[in-house]
């Protein structure tokens, strides 16, 4: 199948092969058709696989070929888990609506709320944000969602895990009409919390599968290395990044002021690498990804924050200088590289306080995982056994002799006088008797 098999609009058609882009993904073919036939849809597919442009397209289709339910209101809404997917998503819609008369608006938390404001004023037909702020904007009744025709989701799992199901249900609560199209895609479809939300944004969706997250990425050669310590990672790492020539690499690690602390080990060494983490100011955040998507850095150290969405086509080599506690982001970090066909590699260090977080990335994967040694940084470490069973006390009775001390003691016993006993049995104490004596004087 080809783009232009597809009903699209001319303009779409420039655009994708101004990008040249001719031929859909697995997961384009399959969403694109259905969100063209306006049905609802939830989808899942591994990283790197270009669902973006599978829910752009059919929304510019939608806003190019038919009459807006309100010229107000926004008529697509995309939401994102992070400002930096929701700018990439919205770098990719102005591509493709670049040389329309079509007008979009970014509205992030962390940047200015009046200028949102201002931006929205002037009735964007697209709006992609996080959605934190777009909730805020529609409690300050400065955003309406009344004529939405397209709410669509990206990344819906991880909106759940950062805590986002209030804003979304506000969201869905204030553009609630039997016209609105839905989309919603996501990594994982099967959890508890997935299924609530399916069930109040949907109606009747069409359910597509592209591959698992767990599934072993061709284009992606990774490799798990034990490490003893931090130090140890340390070499770990310098080894790595001076054993060959990768045009960008991006190092996760688990805390900002790791990022920070690798970032001026990395300087020492002279190399050119630069920090990226929530302690940021947006605007800071931007201009590093600016910065490291024109080349201009060649390591970025950060933590989660990168780990999603981010297309960038010349990271040859990611190093997880610690695991992710979640075994799902695990895929999205090593997926940002190997994208678009490029062949990348994905480096991991365990050390003791990854290793459960291994064995969970195993079981995910369901990959049978050797470790790999490196001659003259071979770890001592080897794994952690798993946690004895606690055995519960039996509750047969024992046959060890009772201490005297430990038996309690009794109360004396006690003369109960109502059970009608002889008073022979009761104690009885007599008063002494008076003695006379001679000298005494006596009354007559």
């Amino acid at each position: 199948m080809q783009f232009t098999d597809l009903p699209i609009h001319h303009n779409l058609l420039k655009a994708l092969e101004v990008k040249g882009l001719d031929t859909p993904t697995e997961i384009q073919s399959k969403a694109i058709p259905y969100g063209l036939m306006g049905k609802d849809l939830i989808a899942s597919s591994k990283t790197g696989s270009g669902k973006t442009l599978a829910f752009l397209l059919p929304a510019v289709q939608r806003v190019l070929t038919k009459q807006p339910l309100s010229r107000r209101d926004p008529r697509v809404l995309i939401l994102a888990p992070t400002r930096e997917l929701a700018k990439q998503v919205f770098l990719q819609l102005k591509g493709l609506i670049a040389k329309q008369q079509l007008k979009a608006a970014l509205i992030l938390g962390g940047e200015n709320f009046n200028d949102q404001v201002k931006a929205l004023k002037h009735h964007p037909q697209f709006i992609v944000g996080t959605a934190g702020r777009v909730a805020d904007h529609l409690a300050g009744k400065s955003l309406f969602l009344n004529g939405l025709e397209m709410l669509i989701l990206d990344e819906a799992d991880r909106m759940l895990d950062l805590g986002f199901a209030p804003q979304l249900r506000l969201i869905n609560q204030a553009a609630d009409h039997r016209k609105r199209q839905s989309m919603m895609f996501s990594a994982t479809l099967d959890s508890a919390a997935m299924h609530e939300l399916t069930q109040s944004l949907l109606k009747s969706p069409q359910r597509i599968s592209v591959g698992s997250a767990g599934e072993e990425h061709k284009d992606i050669q990774q490799q798990f290395y034990l490490a003893d310590h931090v130090t140890h990672k340390e070499l770990l790492l310098s080894h790595m990044i001076n054993q060959q020539e990768y045009r960008q690499i991006i190092v996760f690690t688990a805390t900002r002021t790791d990022t920070e602390r690798l970032t001026v080990i990395l300087k020492e060494q002279g190399l050119h690498a630069v920090a990226l983490s929530g302690d940021l100011t947006q605007g800071q955040r931007n201009n590093i990804m600016s910065e490291f998507g024109r080349g201009q850095h060649h390591i970025l150290v950060t933590t989660d924050i990168a780990s999603r969405g981010l297309d960038l086509l010349n990271v040859a080599l990611v190093v997880n200088f610690d695991l992710p506690k979640l075994a799902d982001e695990y895929v999205h970090r090593v997926g940002r590289t190997g994208r678009a066909g490029n062949k990348g590699q994905a480096v991991s260090f365990v050390g003791p306080k990854d290793w459960f977080s291994f064995l969970a990335i195993k079981s995910f994967m369901q990959q049978n995982i050797e470790f790999n040694e490196i001659e003259g940084l071979t770890a001592k470490f080897k794994g952690l056994k798993p946690p004895k069973a606690k055995v519960a006390p039996s509750k047969k009775s024992t046959n060890k002799k009772v201490n005297q001390k430990d038996k309690p003691q009794q109360a004396p016993n006690r003369v109960k006088t109502m059970q009608g006993k002889e008073a022979g049995d009761m104690p009885m104490k007599r008063k002494p008797r008076a003695i006379l004596k001679p000298e005494d004087d006596l009354e007559e």
